[in-house]
């Protein structure tokens, strides 16, 4: 079961990983990954949003030995007021391998 998704140097702990292929951009075939993790509200979400809006990283998944260059596919949230530090939302990610 994988835990853990690094971002470039971001790690996030994760639920609900899956490991797929799909077609990229340029007509190739291309790793793809999906995943939930969870986001406080405040200063937690500021530096989540802060990273992802770089959409392209290097991605590792250390408990597959699993590691490309990807960008953001598609995404959502469960929530978007994200000012009460007390409040949390399930982020939901999906990253496909370029180049």
């Amino acid at each position: 079961m994988v835990n853990e998704v690094i971002l470039d140097d971001y790690s996030l702990k994760v639920t609900g990983f899956e490991q797929g292929a799909a077609t990229n951009s340029s007509g190739k075939e291309a790793k793809t990954i999906r995943f939930d993790f969870e986001v406080r509200g405040g200063t937690e979400y500021h530096d989540v949003t802060v990273h992802l809006y770089k959409n392209t990283f290097d991605v590792k998944v250390p408990e597959l030995d699993l590691s490309f260059r990807g960008t953001i596919n598609n995404y959502s949230t469960s929530r978007t007021d994200f000012t009460d530090e007390h409040s949390s939302s399930l982020f939901s990610l999906e990253l496909i391998e370029i180049g």
